[in-house]
């Protein structure tokens, strides 16, 4: 057991309930808990890992963070895990404090805490997901009833749920821009990526049933000159769905700090996303990374792909084979540097930074008691 964290200021510390890993791929909650943990203690409690173990938690720190991990002996009910959560904060001397939910099926184990405020940050539909428990929306509703104030990953998802809750606000996917405009600069592969020759068209995060297997496929079959190189873990789907070609090639997992090195030797960035329940709501972070990174964007009709990036003219939309491949063309000829002056002017107006600072202006609002948040100077 590491020692306990110290004590950063005079905010609360913040529980964050996630249903994503720290270490599985670094997304929203990161960047937010990163930014969040500049000022206060952060606690990161992932779900439960289940094993041959007596009941315990494994503590250590990561970016500022304290990430926590329950271990679990199978077939542990609910109080146990509870005990595990009350354990956390007396070893930790956590006393004032905000809980910070991911997942709503936390809600079974932490409605018995009394924190100053509760954040509910809605970055998916989850009910809509593969495997997703039957009593997800049961912890939804109860979690609702009790948060102070609601987020949403994008601005369909907002939609959906803005009568959901008195005070929820959109925060679509922002972008750290220096970190991917690394790639803008950068002229050497990686030794996995470096043997795969002619155009390159690229893709970054998880494989899961959001992507369209069928589209992939497609553009392999009718473009075998074409190399298509997808970044991820691969995961609630079974890799042999997955299609096999001589220009598709799975590389594996990469680290966040890794991903400019492998955008840089891409000529098309792709989203071939399936549209079917699990994307209705999505806000796909990798788009403003992508544009970042100085790639063409060519994606499937996701809402908060083509609003506001299709509209503003930065990413091209193609939903069939013929489609997508005419797109994919059409931008390995378009005029990059017109291309990136536009997607420079947008991404101006968005940062992780502005957006951490505009949900802690509502966060604060919350602890005293108000929806009404201080003004920021200089969010972005």
């Amino acid at each position: 057991m590491p020692e306990a964290a110290p004590h950063k200021s005079h905010a609360p510390d913040l529980i964050c309930l996630s249903h994503l890993r720290w270490n599985f791929v670094f997304q929203r909650p990161q960047h937010l808990m990163t930014r969040c943990a500049a000022d206060r203690r952060v606690f990161f409690f992932e779900e439960p890992i289940y094993g041959e173990t007596a009941p315990r938690l494994e503590l250590h720190r990561t970016d500022g963070i304290t990430v926590v991990v329950p271990h679990l002996p199978r077939g542990a009910d609910t109080e146990v895990l509870r005990g595990l959560v009350d354990e956390l904060i007396r070893r930790e001397g956590i006393r004032r404090y905000v809980l910070w939910y991911y997942t709503p099926m936390a809600m079974g184990y932490t409605s018995h805490l009394m924190p100053e405020a509760v954040v509910y940050d809605c970055m998916d539909e989850l009910s809509a997901f593969a495997h997703a428990p039957a009593e997800l929306k049961i912890h939804e509703a109860e979690l609702l009833r009790r948060a102070n104030v609601m987020f949403t990953g994008g601005q369909s998802l907002y939609e959906a749920k803005r009568t959901a809750h008195p005070n929820v606000h959109p925060f679509p996917s922002s972008v750290d821009v220096a970190h991917f405009a690394r790639a803008r600069r950068i002229d050497a592969d990686p030794p996995d990526q470096a043997g795969i020759t002619g155009p390159r068209l690229g893709f970054f995060g998880v494989i899961d049933e959001r992507m369209d297997i069928d589209l992939l496929d497609g553009v392999a079959r009718a473009r075998p000159d074409w190399q298509l190189v997808l970044l991820g873990p691969i995961v609630k789907i079974d890799p042999a769905s997955l299609p096999q070609h001589a220009n598709i090639h799975y590389l594996g997992s990469k680290t966040y700090q890794e991903l400019p090195d492998y955008i840089a030797g891409w000529d098309v960035a792709l989203l071939p996303f399936a549209r079917n329940d699990a994307t209705r709501f999505i806000s796909p972070t990798k788009t403003p990374e992508y544009l970042a990174a100085g790639r063409p964007v060519v994606s499937t009709s996701i809402r908060d792909v083509v609003r506001p990036y299709a509209h503003q003219g930065l990413v091209r939309i193609a939903d069939t084979v013929d489609e997508f491949v005419a797109a994919c063309e059409a931008v390995l000829t378009e005029d990059a540097a017109e291309r990136l002056r536009r997607a420079d002017v947008f991404l101006r107006q968005t940062s992780w930074d502005g957006t951490w600072a505009r949900m802690r202006s509502l966060l604060d609002a919350a602890l005293i008691g108000t929806t009404e948040p201080a003004r920021v100077a200089g969010a972005l």
